[in-house]
């Protein structure tokens, strides 16, 4: 029987009613509270994500302490960093090794990567993004450069600096050693403006070398003005490393101050005994220009040899044209005294006796001697390693389409002093390599791994937090490369999985084609290129451009 409104049955019943309703509100409103706060106390909530890194070490790249927790991936970008909810495509287990922003190597040589996509040797120590023209000589044209790698199918983000040399060969033609015309300066500034246009991130100079060698100070403020315009950078790899290298950073410093540039001096190193124990002053005189207000920072590799061509031991002004003009030189005997007078120079200024310090990389026109020293090979083909022999060697070598060297020629004490400097980036100056390819510097397979293993681990040069700035956050400001370099959200998804115990570099200089070990895991753009240890198929790389 249906309670009559007023009884006491209708009351109570109506009492209950709201009473149910009330508690309803209240569940209601607790469930919202927890959401809201577990909204709060976790990064995503219930976001799914495409991929969950669990188990690891995070190093965001900012150098702050180590600290465990997951990181999160979603359509490219990081979606999660530390305490991570919600589902996931699929979850990597770190197994208690480091997650670290993937690795930025800002000096390579990398101009014909297309013919090399996949880039396995930077990938192996965990480089996922490079920047390539460097030392003066790159691609002029950008945006064809950029649709070459884009066509070819990248594993991992590539930008380019203009190269001055490059530059200068394009608006100069062969002869060399002299200013521009007016108009022909004119050309060069246009050429690098369209460059930076076309998303350079700055412009290179190799000062060591021809045709940057006869350039003059006015010249390159003039084109590193274009490149301020845009914000670019001017990355240098000076006139002199050298017992003169104060000479060469007074010229670098005052391009800096006049044309209003951020600049990176490229691979700073001290080379040749006369030389050596002097990084502190390098290091003071840079801190200086800092104090006064100038944008410069550094990069350097992780070895006490260099790499480049053999022509370096020949005097620039024997070099200036056509490989027909060096070889008419050296028909004239009185040309070619000056010219083997001079190699003796460049030797004895830096305290050398002769070439022993140097090993053939490549010389594509006799491979046999690929991987001897200059005296063994002269040696072999000359039948004697007298000084005049080994000059006879180099100058034959140019005149037969030139090859590369491996220069031992700097004191890991000096190296150690310029690694522990804070504004100190880590680079390889190597390019993608193909395993049994000539004899190449071991840079090119193993810089970040050495970094880690020898300067980081054994001899705690630097901490690894520190180490993995230099290699992420560092760079990235540097180059503005927006949202690149840290482990962040919102931040491109290129990330490492690296066991710091395992870490290792077996390419040595007599034995190079070796991948680093240690890292499990490479990620550009979100996407697992080196995945348990194995190189996939995936190619989601390609042309990076600044901010």
């Amino acid at each position: 029987m249906k309670a009559q409104p007023h009884s006491p049955e209708f009351g109570r019943r109506k009492a209950w009613e709201a009473a149910l309703v009330l508690a309803c509100m209240r569940c209601f409103c607790l469930f919202l509270a927890a959401a809201f706060l577990s909204s709060c106390f976790s990064e995503e909530g219930a976001v799914t994500h495409d991929l969950v890194i669990t188990n690891g070490l995070i190093l965001d790249g900012t150098g702050a302490p180590a600290r465990v927790g997951s990181v999160a991936v979603k359509e490219g970008r990081v979606s999660a960093v530390g305490a991570v909810t919600g589902r996931a495509v699929r979850v990597i287990d770190a197994g208690g090794a480091y997650i670290a922003p993937g690795f930025i190597d800002v000096h390579t040589h990398s101009e014909k990567i297309a013919e090399n996509p996949a880039a396995e040797n930077f990938l192996r120590m965990g480089v996922t993004s490079i920047i390539t023209g460097n030392c003066g000589n790159s691609r002029t044209d950008v945006a064809a450069f950029f649709e070459e790698i884009t066509k070819a199918g990248m594993t991992l983000n590539v930008a380019t600096l203009i190269g001055h040399g490059s530059v200068r060969e394009e608006d100069m033609g062969g002869k060399f050693i002299r200013a521009p015309s007016a108009a022909q300066l004119e050309a060069m500034k246009a050429r690098v403006d369209r460059a930076m246009k076309e998303g350079a991130v700055g412009l290179s100079t190799g000062l060591i070398y021809v045709p940057g060698s006869f350039a003059k100070t006015d010249e390159i403020i003039e084109l590193a003005k274009v490149v301020a315009r845009h914000g670019g950078v001017y990355a240098s790899h000076i006139r002199h490393e050298t017992v003169r290298i104060f000479e060469a950073l007074d010229e670098f410093l005052k391009i800096t101050r006049e044309a209003g540039v951020r600049a990176q001096l490229s691979h700073i190193k001290l080379s040749g005994p006369t030389a050596w124990g002097k990084a502190a002053e390098v290091l003071g005189r840079l801190d200086q220009a800092r104090a006064g207000g100038l944008e410069v920072t550094h990069d350097l590799y992780a070895y006490t040899a260099s790499s480049t061509g053999l022509r370096q031991t020949i005097p620039d002004s024997a070099l200036e044209g056509t490989r027909e003009d060096f070889i008419a030189r050296l028909a004239d005997p009185a040309q070619k005294a000056r010219i083997t007078e001079g190699m003796k120079a460049i030797l004895e200024r830096a305290g050398r006796q002769d070439y022993a310090y140097a090993v053939i990389a490549r010389f594509a026109d006799d491979p046999s001697l690929n991987g001897l020293t200059i005296p063994e090979a002269a040696r072999k083909v000359r039948g004697s390693d007298a000084l005049e022999a080994q000059i006879e060697l180099l100058l034959d070598i140019e005149k037969r389409g030139g090859g590369s060297g491996v220069f031992h020629g700097m004191d890991e004490r000096d190296l150690k002093t310029f690694l522990a400097h804070p504004l100190t980036a880590v680079a390889s100056d190597g390019g993608p390599r193909r395993l049994g390819e000539d004899v190449p510097h071991p840079r090119s397979y193993g810089n970040n791994a050495r970094i880690l293993a020898r300067y980081v681990r054994e001899l705690k040069v630097v901490s690894v937090e520190e180490a993995v700035r230099r290699m992420t956050q560092l760079p990235a400001q540097t180059f503005h490369l927006k949202d690149r370099g840290v482990l962040a959200r919102g931040a491109h998804a290129d990330v490492v999985i690296f066991d710091l115990g395992k870490v290792d570099d077996p390419s040595q200089f007599n034995d190079p084609h070796h991948y680093a070990r240690g890292f499990s895991h490479v990620l550009v753009r979100g996407v697992p290129v080196i995945d348990d240890g194995k190189l996939t198929e995936a190619r989601p790389g390609g042309p990076l451009r600044p901010r």
